[in-house]
């Protein structure tokens, strides 16, 4: 293992390779040293709470009763919300969907588990 790798986005020197990619036990950040560019790609990697990766036009189930900001509406956990869009969001609302009664919103994806 080499000695001086860090982590890139954390600064961690616990890392280890699994494959052809480093990863950090510490912020779950994983990266190919030797591609160039490869840097763009893993920062933009979105994950559920259970860690498995999402893309554009997923379906997500909502793990816990989240409400909704300014109204008196509630999402229950369970629900199934399809075709997630994934955005760069403001204050980590990282998926944009539309939910059956409640109409378009942004989510966290902490909150909802990959269907």
């Amino acid at each position: 293992m080499t000695d001086n790798l860090t982590c890139p986005q954390c600064s961690s020197g616990h890392v280890y390779q699994d494959g052809s990619l480093w990863m950090c036990p510490e912020c779950g950040h994983e990266w190919n040293p030797d591609a160039a560019g490869a840097e763009e790609t893993t920062d933009a990697v979105i994950r559920d709470a259970n860690g498995n990766v999402l893309a554009d036009g997923d379906t997500v189930t909502v793990i816990k009763d989240l409400k909704v900001k300014g109204s008196s509406l509630v999402i229950k956990g369970g629900t199934k919300v399809k075709g997630i869009r994934l955005t760069d969001g403001a204050n980590g609302h990282n998926i944009a969907c539309k939910i059956d009664g409640i109409g378009a919103m942004d989510l966290k994806s902490e909150f909802v588990k990959k269907a």
